[in-house]
């Protein structure tokens, strides 16, 4: 019994270290390196640049008023549409009263001339019809009293403006109704009713009332790198893709590339703009976040590899083609554009060719 324990830990004794010794040696011996192949085949291949920018329409107008003085009345809000010469807000006048006092000044002087001349006329007239003045002394008096007459009501008229905003010879063109100068969309109503508003003059560029645009003429715009603008030319086609609008994409042009370069983040850009034609099924809203993607070059049914397949040193560019016998031949390459994953094969390998790639992992 205790000969043939001894002999079964001999036997395991002799397996663990066999099992060892098989172990070791096979760790010891080098793996055998695998790589990835790919075929030189002919293929497309765009040099693409994607820019990021905003879409928006080409002419916002701000809506300002006339006149001094404080909304009264609203009648649009934002999102509606509205047209040319359409109101948008109605004012209340705040008179300015050195303007005030000095129109119902000018109003009184007015209607004491104007009761001189009546009396001047009368007078005249009545000498006139007894022949006892000149026809040219009685046409005197009468053009005098119709000068009267048309300062009174012009006086009358600036008082009634100043004081109401309106006047009853002007009722129809109100300044204090605030009105649309083109047809579109309003992207925004800033003030609410209570507000104070100011018009434009030479100390400030007065209270913008609402914001309209033509939101059916959009542009893109975004920023291009110093080292891409000079492959760009107005007219090229463009990608346009609203990342809002569930991948929305559609077409645009190149319409505008900035002549003078702008610093962004230390680094030099230049706007571009583009026409965009969406389609009417979607609607597009101003400020929109999209992206261009816009050919730099093509070439089209050329030699092609993957660029992973490359390898570098100096100047110069390589690979390793498959050979005969299996195994690869370092080769020097000339190549052309990329688009990221694939590069043009200028010379130095013909279709059908085999290049080594990178190395499989685990094996």
């Amino acid at each position: 019994m205790k000969k043939g324990l001894k002999y079964a830990i001999g036997v395991l004794i002799a397996l663990v270290f066999i099992g060892t010794f098989v172990f070791l040696f096979k760790k010891s011996r080098p793996e055998k390196e695998m790589f990835n192949e790919y075929e030189v085949i002919y293929s497309d291949v765009s040099r693409k640049t994607l820019i990021t920018g905003q879409i928006g329409p080409r002419n916002e107008v701000a809506v300002k008023p006339q006149i001094n003085g404080i909304i009264a009345e609203l009648y649009k809000e934002a999102g509606q549409e509205v047209k040319e010469n359409e109101v948008i807000a109605k004012l209340k006048v705040i008179p300015d009263m050195n303007s005030l006092s000095a129109a119902e000044s000018r109003v009184r002087l007015a209607e004491i001339n104007y009761a001189q001349a009546l009396t001047n006329y009368e007078r005249e007239k009545t000498l006139y019809d007894k022949k006892l003045v000149s026809s040219e002394e009685y046409e005197q008096a009468s053009q005098a009293l119709k000068q009267a007459r048309e300062e009174k009501s012009a006086a009358q008229d600036a008082l009634e403006i100043i004081r109401d905003g309106v006047s009853s010879a002007n009722a129809k063109s109100s300044s204090t109704l605030i009105r649309s100068t083109i047809s579109g969309l309003i992207l925004d109503v800033p003030v609410k009713v209570g507000n104070s508003v100011i018009q434009a003059n030479t100390l400030n560029d007065g209270t913008t009332v609402a914001t309209v645009a033509d939101m059916n003429d959009l542009i893109f715009k975004g920023n291009v790198d110093e080292t891409e603008v000079g492959t760009l030319r107005e007219g090229m086609p463009m990608t346009i893709t609203i990342g809002a609008l569930q991948n929305y994409t559609f077409d645009a042009v190149l319409e505008y590339i900035a002549p003078k370069a702008v610093q962004n983040n230390g680094v030099n850009q230049f706007e571009i703009r583009a026409a965009v034609k969406p389609q009417k099924e979607n609607k597009i809203r101003s400020g929109y976040s999209a992206n261009a993607e816009l050919i730099l070059e093509s070439a089209e049914h050329v030699l092609t590899i993957p660029e992973s397949a490359l390898e570098f040193s100096g100047d110069s560019t390589f690979v390793y083609v498959k050979n005969a016998t299996g195994s690869y031949d370092r080769k020097a390459i000339t190549t052309g554009i990329s688009d990221g994953i694939n590069i043009v094969v200028i010379s130095g390998l013909k279709e059908g060719d085999k290049v080594r790639g990178s190395r499989i992992v685990g094996n």
